[in-house]
């Protein structure tokens, strides 16, 4: 009722604003008076009150207006006329939000789509990528020109099939004409409010009739503060406590500004002056704080309401949004202010975080979702671009909350780029925006300087750069004479700003003295790698219209030819050499300044390229006068840049510091080259192309300044000179092999851009296989951010799939080589001398020589064709003739291998070249005479080069260059064959190949040789190892024959009579239980420590040795993730429950030392560790942890190793105790012994036998005497050393502390039953791990792990020494009472709420303290002990099958007619039971009992086994070792080792005189009968083993459910780190304030505190939208770890930094699965952190 009056309200009110004069005066008074009563009422916001009231008085009366009628009438009506619906998606990213792009599909790599878009489109399976939105952008989906193919996706799909247009969705008159007015008066005055500036007054309409003296102070925020600095200056300034002004802090961070303060306009100015004040002694910026009046905030904060109600309204029609873009754009009337939308642009830098998140959102919903107001806006936006950018260079805040950040939106659209460009000039305004910003750091002679320079700005002008390429990222296929001229009128703003650049930031050689200040050359790289794809982009939109191509070469080559920049302060000169003469101006890189940035030159070469390339180079002298088109001065400047980096290289500029070679570091790297070195050399190949090729060469010469070195004219004895000298002759040659060989470039020669790449792949493969990522980073990407890798690899690689660990690997195809240069361009140093080694290796494993071959490139275009002259010119053959003859007249100074190595390689390029040549036309018509040149007689001596180099063949300091020379004479021969038309005759060169064929004959000969002869030495080795062994395996046998089988030293009656009995007698005693009980195997151990090398044998009397170990809380086996694992105080931890909550495991790497070597390790670590960086990340001192001195395991204790007891037993003697030691006998004399040991502890206090009688019933018949016990033998205890006792107490404390979570207290009673724990937890543990993994039972175990198994074991045994026999004997007592009514003891539990395992553990080893006497230390005899364990064990066994009875109520099938005996027996058992028991199902078959049991007790049984072979030592059967036996066969080995018959039902057969009451007893504790309702649940068997959650196969799932996770506590849009438990497979929200909860104290992230309970303080978590896996050990240690995910070609990709698809890796999953299992997470973690150098700590516990 009451929300109809509401509706009737505003209804009556709306129309009252409709009938008046002036509509929207009356709308805004009631704002005025409205607003003030809904917001801002108290200093704390009220978000709920206030959406409540805005809602009824406020937004539902602006609604009625809207449709002239009740909203939701009115808005069926317009969704009934239709277009609702759009075809763009639009939905707007939120920081951190996963988003997808199509590679094979996107127009460009800004094309996204969201999550559920691509879920439900075609690119999916596509090549796509996937990364975090870094917020602000919105989806692609159904935008026809970001996509080639798919553009919308199954939700999106209108079936349009042209971009999309704006269609006028036209309103009924009378409704537009309210949604205008209305839309009007809101939008106005929003942008009122919006755009505040303090000192402003509202509007005579808003204008309350009554001011108060009622302001609020207005914290906003800034960069310039830490969240720190803030909470400081808040405490100091409005007397508020620390947490109160953290949250302050928080929302100011988070909203953009937050009122601090409300009252007075005295106290608000107070305070506002305090903050200013303190703000500045901590930083020189104070912060920014405003007084707003109450009303003015009131209306603020609607106003930023109205622009979420705006996006609604507008989501509504498009009609409505239509009239609402036509009203952002429409400028004021009386035309003095521009529209809404440019205000709000305009005053953008200025706004708060809130109100620019909501305007920008508004933005997209509104403008950009309509194409025609989307081109509208976009002028707009272009008209105000500079002052926008100016704003956001003075702005603190992130680019991705300016409004800057929408020209991504704009600039990628192709139709809105044409016309921005035609229309708006948008080039040269992007490149005119840029210089404004740069015009600072112009010098004198207007370059860039840029020392000093501010980083912050500096960054954000980069920014600038990303549009220009927006705009160029798609070239048009079709040209206008409007594109034409202002695309060109771009270019050349564009080249004034390379104007700048050319020449910048000089560098002059430094003598004498160190440079001083390191010179400043970051930022021009920085902006060198910006333009990078920009230039390149400029090329390719000038190719693709041959006008527009000449029209830019002409319009650099005027560029360049204006720049005034290193002119030459020389006069020409002539020089001369082999009678050619050069006319030059002077130049030395080392004594004058020279620039690495040349940019115009370099693109004036690109744009020459792509002439010849199209063929428009015919048309340039229509363009260009004759005199311009002389190119052969372009060598100049970039021989300067090529001379620097080579003497950079030969260390002449080393006393300029660092930054020069950094520079010349990037001048080569893949980030610049493509237009900074590769470009060098093509205009290098240009000029060699234009120049007289021995010109060009003397120039090189020159500029090297070596000219004089090879003319003869200059010496030195300088060894620095000399080598100096020598490397730059390297480098000169390494030049001259680049520019005649490296003809890979599209116009240079005939080769696609898939060529190119696919020969970078080669070279690249060539040094080592590498990884498809590696292979990634090392090639040049495009603008799309694409390599052409995937294209070209399938053809010249083969791909190698990881294992568990490591990646995928590509290995070049053997065919792929024989385009293998060793001097490859684009090889660093350490590259060129992998690849060189690996490829001859390789030859050498093949069988050939080690010969580099040069490989045939393709041939020159016409354009270049001249440019091999180089090889065959005068200078070229007098430089290596030169060369060639300092080594054969062995002037060592003058010569390096390295110079011989390239000089060799020119020589058989240009033979290579010759050869290529004369194969391809007739002699007459090949010009290129190399080799005849290379014989010809020099001028000097008469010698030629050819003589030179068959000199050099018989050098022996040549001899690693022996295969090179010796192919080089070979090719000489082929080449003169071809020329004289013949073939290879018997000569002087065919006998010489004959030669040094029977060379390598006989090096095969010889390594064949010394190949056998290694052989036969192997085999005559391994013949002596035989025999040795052998001899070893008699000498054992003899020494075991000879043995004693008795645990008794030196009795005579143990021995064994006859070898021949031996065999028999083993194979019979393979039984670990009872009186059949085996021989243990006890030989002497003899283990070395592996701290002092000391070998010692391990002996009970002896110093203790000890096994590193670590104890830790486990839930790998728990039946209930996610319960509590809270210990209350005095918790009594003796008897385990079923569902396994928590558990003690402990584990040992197997490592040994000395306990006294330990000790002095423990305390050396706990002296060192201390003064360690972040050492409590990765060992906790105060916990005893160290890590192994040897594999760095962590550990926090050590377990003495103690020697197994060896025990023999008199069969006839135990055949004969058996026949009077019945199982009811038995428990009559513990029982009585029980009651005897109570009574002497009450010290002869007289007890109610009658009591006892009554309580016990059958098993008090005939009571046993108190000391009947010990007649069935005993003897003396084993004695310890005290070395060897003091480590078992230490090892239980730690046992004790960590599995109870409490202090160090070696008198704790709970001591000795935390040590039986953890060794029935540990063997469970591991019993689990082998099922897991596939294993037999017994052999399976690492050394290691079965070491430390038997060590725990014997540990466990001997604890009981160390603790008191009361207090022993009492734990015995009641754990017995699970089983038999015990005196004194009232309370038992069911048999259901009891782990029997745990139960057997303890029982078995405690009791022999029942044989402990006052006066005299006794333990159970050998017979005892066999009897003492059978019955234990067939007492727990009996209780556990009807456990697994009780739980398994389900009938299942079981296999009828199979085991029909064991089918009756486990029915007669049921029916007993069922006789006792209310509830029981009576409809279940014997075979369904029986199979149940089956295999609910195997489990038991396996860990049974385990446990008795560790304390006995007594062998397995074989079926024990064999993992491929059947369930069944294993069954009966186990019961067969475990003196069990192979039907269990036959026990209570056996024991049939006392089934009744054990199981009439059993059976009638409560619990049971709640059990068999379901109010109490029951442990199934056999137990769930525990697995880590199922994950889906395809990483995109689990990213949309990320994408889906909403947090539980916090509903703001603040990004998320949803993080999955492996464990449980619950989502957590990670790393955030929200969901932190407190943990011992202190508060905790949501993972710490959910690692507490699901993995008692372990956590396994995958975070999925950062691709990683986080172990956790504690709140304060964790690590990241590969995520199980990886891509196609078999590398993970965290923080998918790749963006590859992801795929499930089941064996690397299946790994961390196995490092849970085997309670190595704490382990991994301490080994990472050891390895990593940790500078600052992450704080795990906020994870």
């Amino acid at each position: 009722m009451a929300e109809d009056e509401k509706r009737l309200d505003a209804l009556e009110l709306s129309k009252r604003w409709k009938e008046a004069p002036d509509s929207g005066t009356a709308i805004l008074c009631h704002l005025m008076e409205q607003v003030p009563q809904v917001y801002c009422l108290e200093a704390e916001p009220r978000p709920k009150e206030e959406e409540l009231l805005a809602q009824e008085r406020l937004l539902l009366p602006l609604e009625c207006f809207l449709f002239g009628e009740e909203p939701h009438v009115g808005l069926e009506k317009i969704q009934q006329r239709g277009g609702a619906a759009s075809q763009l998606c639009g939905k707007v990213f939120k920081e951190g939000e996963t988003v997808y792009s199509c590679r094979d599909c996107a127009i460009d790599p800004t094309c996204v789509l969201c999550m559920d878009c691509f879920q439900n489109s075609t690119h999916k399976g596509h090549r796509y990528k996937m990364h975090a939105s870094s917020g602000g952008g919105f989806c692609d989906c159904g935008d026809l020109e970001a996509w080639k193919t798919g553009p919308c996706c199954s939700k999106h799909d209108s079936g349009a099939s042209i971009p999309m247009e704006t269609v006028e969705c036209a309103l009924e008159t009378d409704l537009q004409q309210r949604v205008k007015l209305l839309f009007q008066v809101l939008l106005h005055y929003c942008t009122h409010l919006l755009v505040w500036e303090e000192g402003h007054e509202l509007s005579a309409e808003l204008q309350p009739r009554v001011k108060q003296n009622m302001y609020f102070c207005v914290l906003y925020n800034d960069e310039h503060h830490s969240y720190d600095h803030v909470i400081y200056t808040l405490q100091r300034s409005i007397n508020c406590d620390h947490n109160e002004a953290q949250a302050h802090t928080a929302l100011i961070d988070k909203e953009g500004r937050r009122a601090v303060k409300r009252g007075t306009l005295r106290t608000c100015q107070q305070a506002k002056d305090l903050i200013r004040s303190n703000s500045e002694h901590i930083s020189l910026q104070p912060l920014r704080v405003e007084i707003l009046h109450t009303a003015v905030m009131a209306h603020q904060s609607f106003a930023l309401r109205l622009g979420v109600w705006f996006q609604q309204v507008i989501g509504y029609s498009v009609g409505l949004r239509q009239v609402f873009c036509q009203v952002a754009l429409q400028p004021s009337s009386d035309g003095d202010k521009p529209s809404p939308i440019c205000q709000l642009m305009l005053h953008d830098s200025r706004l708060y975080k809130g109100a620019r998140k909501i305007i920008h959102e508004l933005i997209f919903s509104s403008l950009l979702m309509e194409t025609e107001y989307k081109k509208q806006f976009a002028i707009e936006f272009t008209k105000l671009y500079q002052q926008l950018q100016k704003d956001f260079i003075s702005d603190d805040h992130e680019r991705n909350i300016s409004i800057t950040a929408l020209s991504v939106q704009i600039f990628t659209v192709p139709t809105l780029a044409r016309q921005l460009i035609e229309d708006g000039n948008v080039i040269a305004v992007i490149t005119n925006t840029v210089m404004e910003m740069l015009k600072e750091h112009l010098d004198s002679n207007q370059r860039f300087h840029f020392q000093g320079y501010n980083s912050d700005k500096f960054f954000r002008v980069q920014v600038i750069f990303h549009d220009l390429r927006y705009i160029l990222i798609s070239k048009p296929s079709v040209w206008t004479d409007k594109l034409r001229t202002h695309f060109l009128n771009g270019f050349k703003v564009f080249l004034d700003l390379l104007n700048c650049m050319q020449g910048m930031e000089e560098v002059k050689r430094q003598f004498g003295q160190h440079i001083e200040v390191e010179p400043e050359w970051e930022a021009g790289f920085s902006i060198q790698i910006q333009l990078h794809h920009i230039l390149s982009m400029f090329q390719d939109w000038c190719s693709s219209d041959e006008m527009v191509l000449l029209m830019a070469f002409k319009e650099c080559h005027r560029a360049l030819m204006g720049c005034t920049n290193q002119p030459f302060h020389s006069e020409p000169v002539d020089i001369y050499m082999c009678k050619h003469v050069l006319n030059h101006r002077p130049y030395k890189v080392s004594q004058e300044p020279v620039s690495i940035h040349l940019p115009i030159s370099r693109l004036l070469a690109g744009l020459y390229v792509h002439l010849c390339r199209t063929g428009a180079i015919k048309h340039l002298p229509q363009y260009m006068d004759k005199d311009s088109l002389d190119l052969s001065f372009l060598a100049e400047h970039p021989l300067r840049c090529v001379a620097l980096a080579a003497q950079v290289s030969a260390e002449m500029w080393r006393r300029n510091g660092l930054s020069l070679v950094s520079q010349v570091y990037y001048y080569q790297d893949v980030k610049c080259r493509e237009e900074m070195y590769d470009k060098d050399i093509s205009i290098l190949q240009i000029a060699a192309s234009k120049m007289d090729p021995n010109h060009f060469l003397m120039l090189i010469l020159l500029r090297f300044e070596l000219f004089d070195v090879f003319n003869g004219s200059c010496s030195s004895k300088d060894q620095e000179i000399l080598r100096q000298w020598n490397k730059l002759t390297e480098e000169m040659l390494y030049l001259l092999i680049v520019i005649t060989g490296e003809r890979y470039v599209p116009g240079i020669s005939n080769v696609t851009r898939e060529d190119v790449t696919m020969r970078e792949v080669i070279h690249l493969l060539c040094i080592q296989p590498m990884a498809h990522s590696s292979l990634v980073k090392s090639l040049p990407e495009n603008e799309s951010h694409e390599t052409g890798l995937e294209t070209v690899i399938p053809k010249v690689a083969t791909f190698k799939k990881p294992g568990v660990s490591g990646h995928g690997l590509y290995e070049v195809k053997k065919e792929c080589l024989q385009e293998f240069n060793p001097f490859f361009y684009h090889y660093t140093k350490s590259q060129f001398s992998k690849a060189e080694d690996t490829q001859k290796k390789r030859r050498v494993q093949e069988g050939n020589d080690k010969a580099l071959r040069p490989p045939v490139p393709p041939a020159f275009t016409e354009a270049f064709s001249t440019v091999v002259c180089l090889l065959s010119c005068d200078v070229f053959i007098h430089v290596l003739r030169h060369i060639l003859q300092r080594v054969v007249e062995d002037h060592a100074p003058l010569w390096t291998e390295a110079m011989i190595h390239k000089a060799l390689h020119l020589i058989g390029q240009a033979l290579v070249e010759e050869n290529s040549q004369l194969e391809a036309g007739s002699v007459e018509d090949v010009t290129f005479n190399f080799s005849l040149k290379a014989c010809r007689i020099g001028p000097e001596h008469g010698k030629s080069l050819f003589h030179f180099l068959t000199k050099m063949k018989t050098l022996p300091s040549l001899e690693a260059q022996k295969d090179m020379i010796a192919w080089t004479l070979q090719m000489f021969e082929m080449v003169k064959c071809l020329r004289e038309n013949s073939s290879p005759a018997p000569s002087q060169s065919v006998e010489q190949s004959k030669l040094e064929e029977n060379v390598h004959d006989e090096e095969k000969t010889e390594r064949k040789r010394k190949a056998e002869a290694a052989k036969r030495h192997r085999q005559k080795v391994m013949a002596q190892m035989s025999a040795m062994q052998k001899n070893f395996i008699e000498s054992h046998k003899m020494l075991y024959d000879n043995m004693p089988d008795s645990g008794s030293q030196g009795d005579p009656t143990s021995e064994l009579t006859s070898a021949s009995e031996s065999p028999m007698e083993l194979s019979e005693s393979r039984v670990a239980v009872g009186p059949q009980q085996g021989m243990g195997i006890a030989e002497r151990e003899s283990l070395t420590c592996i701290l002092c090398q000391e070998e010692q044998e391990v002996m009970a009397g002896g110093t203790s040795m000890v096994l590193t170990a670590c104890v830790q809380r486990s839930t790998v086996l728990t039946q209930s993730h996610g319960h509590s694992l809270y210990i209350p105080d005095g918790y009594y931890p003796l008897l385990m429950p079923p569902g396994l909550v928590v558990g003690t495991h402990t584990g040992s790497c197997g490592h040994v030392m000395h306990a006294t070597c330990w000790q002095k390790y423990f305390e050396a670590v706990q002296n060192t560790t201390r003064n360690r960086l972040h050492a409590e990340m990765i060992i906790d001192l105060e916990n005893g942890e160290y890590l192994c001195p040897l594999c760095k395991s962590l550990c926090n204790t050590v377990i003495p190793l103690i020697p197994l007891e060896p025990v023999s037993l008199n069969y006839e003697s135990a055949e004969i105790v058996g026949q009077l030691l019945t199982l009811q006998r038995w428990i009559q004399i513990i029982i009585a012994r029980i009651k005897g040991l109570h009574d002497a502890a009450q010290e002869a206090e007289e007890s109610s036998e009658s009591a006892t009688v009554a309580e016990l019933g059958t098993f008090g018949e005939e009571q046993a005497e108190f000391r009947s016990i010990l007649s069935f033998g005993v003897q003396e205890p084993r004695k310890f050393s005290d070395s060897i006792l003091q480590m078992v107490q230490v090892c239980a404390t730690t046992v004790h502390r960590v599995g109870l979570q409490v202090p160090p207290n070696e008198q704790c009673p709970h001591v000795p039953v935390m040590s039986w724990n953890t060794c029935a937890y540990t063997i469970q543990a591991t019993e689990n791990m082998l099922v897991e993994e596939g294993k037999a039972l017994f052999g399976s175990l690492q050394g290691r792990q079965l070491a430390g198994l038997k060590a725990l074991v014997q540990f466990s045994a001997a604890q009981r020494l160390r603790s008191s026999q009361a207090v022993i004997q009492k734990h015995f007592t009641n754990m017995l009472t699970v089983l038999v009514p015990v005196a004194n003891v009232e309370e038992s539990p069911s048999i259901l709420e009891v782990d029997f395992f745990h139960l057997l553990v303890g029982l078995v080893l405690s009791i022999p303290s029942l044989y402990q006497e006052e006066t005299v230390d006794l333990q159970p005899s050998s017979i005892s002990t066999a009897y003492n364990h059978l019955h234990l064990l067939h007492l727990v066994i009996m209780a556990h099958v009807l456990q697994i009875m009780l739980s398994s109520q389900d009938p299942s099938v079981g296999m009828e007619g199979d085991k029909e005996e064991e089918a009756e027996s486990a029915a007669a058992v049921y029916s007993t039971l069922a006789k006792y028991t209310v509830g029981l199902r009576t409809d279940i078959s014997g075979y369904s009992v029986a199979d149940s049991v089956r295999k609910g007790v195997l489990p038991f049984l396996r860990c049974a086994a385990l446990f008795f072979n560790c304390l006995t030592g007594v062998p397995p059967p074989e079926d024990l070792l064999d993992k491929a036996v059947t369930s069944e066969v294993q069954a009966e080995a186990l019961c067969c080792y475990l003196a069990l018959p192979s039907n269990l039902f036959q026990l209570f057969h056996n024991h049939s005189d006392m089934v009744d009451p054990l199981i009439q007893r059993w059976c009638g504790n409560p619990a049971i009968f709640k059990a068999l309702n379901g109010q109490l649940l029951a442990i199934r068997y056999p137990r769930k083993r525990n697995r880590l959650i199922n994950l889906p196969e395809d990483y995109s799932v689990l990213l949309n459910q990320a994408s889906h996770f909403k947090c539980p506590v916090s509903s703001d849009d603040d990004r998320k780190h949803p993080t999955l438990c492996l464990f449980c497979g619950d989502m957590l929200c990670s790393q955030s304030t929200c969901c932190q909860k407190q943990l011992d104290g202190e508060y905790v992230g949501a993972c710490t505190a959910h690692a507490a309970i699901c993995g008692a303080g372990v956590g396994l978590f995958l975070r999925v939208r950062e691709c990683e896996i986080v172990l956790m050990a504690s709140k304060t240690r964790g690590s990241t770890y590969p995520a199980p995910y990886l891509d196609d070609y078999g590398e993970t990709d965290p923080q998918l930094g790749r963006g590859n698809p992801l795929h499930l890796c089941p064996e690397r999953y299946r790994k961390l699965h196995y490092l849970w299992l085997q309670h190595c997470i704490p382990e991994e973690i301490a080994r990472s952190l050891e390895v990593l150098n940790v500078m600052f700590a992450f704080e795990w516990h906020t994870l």
